[in-house]
């Protein structure tokens, strides 16, 4: 029995208990996870989006592979064993090739499931929820053409499985997803529309006659999530609260279902109180991602300000100037951003930088941007950082060095801000 499905067997059996999944490529975030997990010894859950990481690259510019690979070194070099570590895919389907057809879309999905088992990953989100490009764009994807779809790329992980890999846990899939689509919400109101529990019962009955028809009734047995909207999101700028009263019906349709909770999606940015009653209420996979690209950030922009204060009158040193560095990229390359942030220009240009949405996560991998991080975390090592100026721009972590518990380096300036992300997910998850 995997690690996932423990939870899945604790929460029938009454036990307030959950996972949060960690859906980020950030070589920083994961890198925080990571050593986090070995430091409490306990298991990480860490996914890729069909966006991230594909078998073109993604914009992480890693394939299936590559990202395993990349994931397991980091474990290996923080003492995390490998066996406390899952690796996931999220989102994945033709969510990437919307704009092809049908048979374009669906073939290159098929081939990321694929490389995605054969990699190592042991939890599949199967997501066809996305119409292609020859879909009728009056109406809504039905149920039924969804399902079968999700059946189709459930067949091929289990094909791939049985027929070419050994010694590694059979994977494990969630269905469903949620409203609006992977990337972020678009939307400016604070209301989203809960999924009622008879589209919840009919979405779960269309896929599950799907696998029967294509006699995978086996892997059935090991869907454990099933994805709603419980109505949590956030956007630019505003957060979409989780309200237990208004979950509650999706809370009992859930119990109803063997073997089967909910995954949560954009959990990012709700209080520990929040995400604690949604494991109660068996939302038991926690997913996020942008909050702790947003710490990163936060992070960062807050020794940039540090380093100009300290430095900026030293004409020898060549300051980072990263904060410019990443919003002449962005304004350069609006690809990322261009769909989620409006208003004025100086609303836009705001948004770039501080948006919850943090569409600036996009942009970091970039060479020019590494390199003013790399000038910025060099500079502030080779020069004695006043603790008056980190009291400043960072209160938490001059606090944490005061009481003897956190270090004098930057780098660890910036875990900690993620770390602060990742306790308030495990509290509340009760691990």
């Amino acid at each position: 029995m995997s690690f996932l499905q423990k939870i899945i067997l604790s929460q029938k059996s009454g036990e307030v208990k959950g996972v949060f999944s960690i859906c980020s490529a950030n070589p920083t975030v994961l890198e925080a996870s990571i050593k986090q997990a070995a430091r409490e010894d306990t298991s990480l859950l860490i996914e890729s989006s069909s966006n991230q990481v594909n078998q073109y690259g993604g914009y992480t510019g890693m394939n299936p592979k590559q990202f395993v690979k990349f994931v397991w070194s980091l474990a290996e070099r923080h003492g995390l064993f490998r066996e406390r570590l899952i690796i996931g895919g999220d989102h994945l389907g033709p969510n990437p090739w919307q704009n092809e057809t049908t048979i374009n879309a669906m073939a290159k999905a098929h081939q990321l499931i694929r490389d995605c088992v054969l990699a190592g990953y042991t939890k599949i989100h199967l997501d066809t929820s996305m119409k292609c490009c020859d879909d009728n764009p009056n109406i809504p994807l039905s149920k039924e053409v969804s399902a079968q779809r999700t059946a189709e790329l459930c067949l091929t992980a289990e094909n791939t499985f049985r027929n070419f890999v050994s010694g590694r846990k059979i994977p494990v899939y969630v269905i469903g997803t949620e409203v609006p689509p992977p990337g972020g919400y678009k939307g400016y109101n604070d209301h989203i529309l809960i999924t009622t529990t008879e589209d919840a019962k009919k979405t779960l009955e269309a896929i599950k006659m799907a696998f029967k028809k294509y006699r995978i009734e086996k892997a059935w047995e090991r869907v454990i999530g099933f994805v709603v909207q419980p109505g949590v999101e956030f956007g630019d700028q505003n957060i979409i609260e989780y309200d237990h009263q208004k979950a509650n019906q999706l809370s009992l349709f859930i119990e109803t279902c063997d073997n089967l909770i909910y995954e949560a999606h954009s959990t990012d940015y709700q209080t520990q109180k929040k995400l604690a009653q949604m494991v109660e209420d068996h939302f038991a996979i926690l997913k996020v991602g942008p909050e702790l690209t947003f710490a990163f950030r936060e992070a960062v922009f807050s020794l940039a300000n540090i380093e100009n204060e300290l430095l900026v009158c030293k004409k020898s040193i060549k300051l980072s100037n990263i904060k410019t560095v990443v919003d002449d990229l962005m304004v350069k390359n609006p690809y990322y951003w261009s769909k989620y942030y409006r208003g004025n220009k100086c609303d836009v240009t705001s948004a770039r930088k501080y948006s919850l949405n943090d569409r600036i996560r996009y942009y970091w991998s970039n060479i020019d941007v590494q390199n003013a991080l790399k000038r910025l975390i060099n500079n502030l090592n080779s020069n004695k950082i006043p603790l008056s100026l980190v009291s400043q721009f960072m209160p938490i972590q001059y606090k944490k060095i005061r009481e003897g518990k956190l270090g004098n380096s930057p780098n660890e300036w910036i875990e900690h801000n993620i770390v602060l992300v990742l306790l308030k997910y495990a509290q509340a998850c009760r691990n």
